[in-house]
């Protein structure tokens, strides 16, 4: 269990770190021009290449995007707020329908953008494209607004349909083409705005695989198997609790930054992967204020009271399980990482079934020793007498 955990904070380190181990330095352009500065950016194989001008403030740039088909459109531009698609100051290229490559400016101003061709807030001179072995680099000289040299910079690619281009897809290079660059320093922004919510998307995958995922069906398996053992009592109950409380607070963090990206991704909406953590915070919430109203042993309603906890309990084991598998889709790791947690449920489950049928060989063996005895000492249910324990 230790080394998942451990793989699967990995997934946060692992996610966050900026590959710039790509040489973009030794690039040759077909015009032999050359760049004082590129860096490698971190997601879609894509490099930006620039030579910064104190003396008018102006940058003359190529954005270069590699493996690119001819059925595709690129595109690289500076948001002058926040990270995001929308505001971003857009150079787009693509290739007509007649095969010749185009370039033109567009100002993105909502999701529903199509890329339509715009002026943009500052000046852009010499803006043209060229493809070279499935790349396309597209090349400028920008007037940087206001004095500025650091930005937020969106890059993005797509498909084209009929020289137009089309919506690009939702996943997770795409979702986190976004940073931030200074033109000055050369320093893209690992620990910026846009790596900050790639930082985000991962703490809350993992806060939410580790309680809902793991942890909480690990509580409900303590609840059942361990109270089994005489010497465990009251012991199990003291750590069902603490395993419950200990997942209810990770997935409470976890919904929390949950709610966090979705404020900062107004327009991107998961509407499942939501409404299940709601209605798990909901449920968890509820199953953690039952406590206190958990009636004592020998109470009539005492039944009733392990029959709802019971319910709820399993529910939202389920749908924890069920949120991770859809929470994966979302951030669509490495298969690896959902191949790992399916192989962390499965070894969940041979012990459950193991557990189980010691379980029910313990309770028989017992019910059998009382019919013999006649003292009855272990009560209906096998785990001993009801009055002397503390039932979850």
């Amino acid at each position: 269990m230790g080394k998942f955990l451990s793989i699967l904070f990995c997934i946060l380190i692992s996610n966050t770190i900026l590959t710039l181990a790509q040489d973009c330095s030794s690039y040759t352009f077909t015009s032999n021009a050359i760049f004082a500065t590129c860096v490698s950016l971190p997601v879609q194989n894509s490099h930006l290449h620039w030579n910064y001008h104190q003396t008018n403030g102006t940058v003359d740039m190529a954005y270069r995007h590699t493996g690119v088909a001819a059925s595709s459109w690129v595109a690289w531009g500076l948001n002058l707020g926040n990270p995001a698609m929308t505001g971003t100051q857009a150079l787009v290229a693509l290739q007509n329908t007649n095969g010749s490559e185009r370039a033109y400016t567009s100002s993105v101003d909502g999701y529903t953008t199509q890329l339509q061709e715009s002026r943009l807030s500052f000046d852009v001179r010499n803006l043209r494209v060229e493809r070279v072995n499935g790349d396309v680099v597209i090349y400028a000289t920008l007037v940087l607004p206001s004095g500025r040299t650091s930005f937020s910079q969106v890059w993005q690619s797509g498909p084209v349909s009929n020289g137009a281009p089309g919506q690009h897809a939702l996943n997770s290079e795409n979702r986190n083409s976004l940073g931030t660059v200074d033109f000055v320093t050369g320093a893209l922004a690992g620990g910026g705005s846009g790596g900050n919510v790639l930082h985000r998307r991962n703490t809350h995958g993992v806060l939410n695989a580790v309680s809902w995922g793991i942890l909480m069906p690990m509580g409900a398996m303590i609840a059942r198997y361990v109270k089994v053992f005489k010497v465990a009592n009251p012991a199990w109950f003291y750590m069902h609790i603490a395993c419950q409380v200990t997942a209810y607070g990770v997935g409470v963090a976890g919904w929390g930054t949950g709610l966090k990206l979705g404020s900062d991704s107004k327009g991107i909406k998961y509407t499942t992967h939501r409404n299940i953590g709601i209605t798990l915070f909901a449920l968890g919430t509820l199953q953690v204020f039952a406590l206190l109203l958990r009636p004592k042993p020998d109470h009539k309603y005492r039944i009733y009271w392990n029959m709802y906890h019971g319910a709820v309990g399993y529910t939202v084991i389920s749908l924890g399980i069920t949120n991770v598998f859809k929470g994966l889709d979302i951030l669509d790791p490495e298969k690896k990482w959902k191949h790992a947690y399916i192989g962390v449920l499965i070894s969940l489950a041979a012990i459950a079934v193991i557990l189980e049928a010691f379980t029910w060989f313990i309770v028989l063996k017992r019910k059998k020793e009382d019919k013999r005895t006649g003292n009855g000492a272990y009560g209906a249910n096998g785990y001993g007498n009801g009055h002397s324990r503390s039932d979850a």
